[in-house]
């Protein structure tokens, strides 16, 4: 599709919206610091597969469960909010690092069932257990010569790498260890964060941060992200313990280290909307930027939502250009099947940047069995795809979830540190 429109509705000359946005690369670094981010939007040029697994709605406030074989947070429904961060580790020695497992798991334990100690409040005014689910992940930098674990790495954990459309600021990249705090309210969201940082002083630092939320349902009940198009219209085939252990979980045929059997990869981008340039464009040429209908969120030329698209029948791009985004990130063919992954992803509003844009994008968050086959593949399709020109990631990185925490006795990361 050649967009070369003059006038009032004039679509921006390729890469205009990158350039503006690099104009002020200098204040990319605040990007997502004061964010809010939202569901499973289709900023797929930021790596977001048309037709990957949703977590689901918003559940009720209410205790999520931290004991089991996976963490929580991962096939939890979504809550409205979250916060992601990455930290340094400062521990010294592997007896410190343990100890600063131990003091997360102990702290998360805690903090997700509500009941925490000392709070003077009455009951009535107490946050409860607000759906809270604490998640943490390790980077690869953690697998480094100081604590011993070099020999257990997972297989296809490393540092992010930068794709063609990336502009990847180093102070909003990678870490040693990723948390995700999920929860019903903001205030919740922070008082673990707050928790966190006082218990574990000294043992780690913040590295970057990134604060969301799920933007709220319209009548037709999906919600919208920032650019105007549906959130999470994805094939929901998470239900089946079958699909998760072949494209969620880490199984013992994955070949992976013992200690990673039950977790899961991260993958965690900052995404930036040159939101300007975008509104700039004419509806219809949003629409086959995504293929996909704006209002209805149908595939083009269908009618619902929840149509599955089907190319077969289009193989010029008559219907769906060949370079839409639907099209490149889910061909829907049998070679493609195995790169569907699961989907937390939140809407964020920094407010506006010193030349005074909007800063406002999505903060993705995937989680799949194998990072290298699932968001690698799709993000390799979408390279220089036409929604590139309007959507930049500026952060992030790779993490591995650890499986979760089994007993009352167990604490996060206890078979990866026995073995290092």
């Amino acid at each position: 599709m050649r967009r070369d429109r003059t006038g009032e509705g004039r679509t921006p000359a390729r890469g205009e919206g990158r350039r503006e946005f690099l104009r002020c690369a200098a204040g990319i670094a605040g990007v997502a610091a004061a964010a809010g981010l939202g569901g499973e939007a289709h900023a797929a040029g930021a790596g977001v597969p048309a037709a990957g697994l949703r977590a689901g709605p918003p559940v009720p406030s209410d205790r999520i469960p931290f004991h089991g074989r996976h963490q929580a947070g991962i096939v939890t429904p979504q809550q409205l909010f979250a916060a992601f961060l990455a930290f340094d580790v400062q521990a010294e020695n592997p007896v410190q690092l343990t100890g600063l497992f131990k003091k997360i798991t102990e702290r998360a334990r805690v903090l997700v069932s509500g009941e925490l100690p000392g709070d003077e409040a009455p009951a009535a005014d107490r946050p409860g257990p607000d759906s809270l689910s604490i998640t943490l992940g390790v980077g690869a930098s953690l697998f480094d010569d100081r604590f011993g674990l070099t020999a257990q790495r997972p297989r296809h954990l490393k540092p992010m790498p930068a794709f063609p459309d990336d502009r990847l600021v180093p102070s909003r990249s990678h870490g040693d260890l990723s948390l995700q705090i999920c929860a019903q309210h903001r205030d919740a969201v922070v008082r673990v964060m707050r928790d966190l940082a006082r218990e574990t002083s000294g043992l780690m630092r913040l590295r970057w941060r990134a604060d969301g939320f799920l933007n709220p349902s319209g009548a037709s009940g999906t919600p919208r992200d920032f650019l105007g198009f549906k959130q999470g219209i994805a094939d929901p085939a998470f239900s089946s313990a079958a699909e998760r252990d072949r494209l969620l979980w880490v199984t013992p045929p994955c070949g992976e280290p013992d200690w990673a059997v039950g977790g899961s990869y991260q993958v965690l981008r900052l995404i930036r909307f040159h939101i300007e340039a975008w509104d700039r464009l004419p509806v219809t040429a949003q629409e086959r930027i995504f293929g996909r209908h704006k209002a209805s969120g149908a595939p083009l030329g269908g009618r619902a939502e929840t149509e599955v698209p089907d190319f077969r029948d289009d193989p010029k791009g008559a219907r769906t250009p060949l370079n839409s985004h639907i099209r490149l990130a889910d061909p829907r063919t049998p070679a493609t099947a195995d790169s569907l992954f699961l989907r937390r992803n939140y809407s964020y509003d920094g407010g506006f940047d010193t030349d005074g844009r909007m800063d406002l994008g999505l903060v993705f968050c995937g989680y799949q069995q194998n990072v290298e086959r699932q968001f690698a593949a799709v993000q390799q399709r979408l390279e220089h795809e036409p929604l590139a020109e309007y959507v930049t990631p500026v952060g992030g990185g790779y993490f591995f979830a650890l499986p979760g925490v089994r007993t009352g006795d167990d604490w996060f990361g206890s078979d990866l540190l026995h073995k290092g």
